[in-house]
């Protein structure tokens, strides 16, 4: 039974952090990207990928609200995430490409 404990712990935390990463990535998304990409809006979702954290904070895997929460987060991540990475040009708090030079019409080379 120890080791089926620390699997089921394992998962807890995997499933936490899936919930957070969801949570803090669409907190920091623009609110018109969630309606550009036609994906209800962003309290919406800020609110469900709390409220799956707490719940896979709180209960036991064994119960469903820990799955809800789960399929609530991974929702988030393969389809909400992507369609506003689209929608944004990919820009957020994870943004790639560029540089931390890059002005609004390019990059700057110091008035060269």
């Amino acid at each position: 039974m120890l080791g089926f404990a620390g699997f089921m712990g394992i998962l807890k935390i995997v499933l936490m952090a899936l919930a957070a990463f969801g949570l803090f990535d669409a907190a920091f998304r623009r609110e018109d990207a969630f309606r550009a990409a036609d994906k209800q809006n962003k309290v919406f979702w800020l609110i469900i990928l709390g409220i799956a954290l707490v719940v896979s904070y709180l209960f036991s895997l064994l119960s469903i609200l820990p799955i809800a929460g789960a399929v609530a987060s991974i929702v988030y991540l393969v389809d909400v995430r992507p369609a506003l990475r689209q929608v944004g040009g990919g820009r957020g708090w994870g943004r790639r490409g560029g540089s931390s030079s890059d002005g609004p019409y390019g990059p700057y080379n110091g008035g060269r």
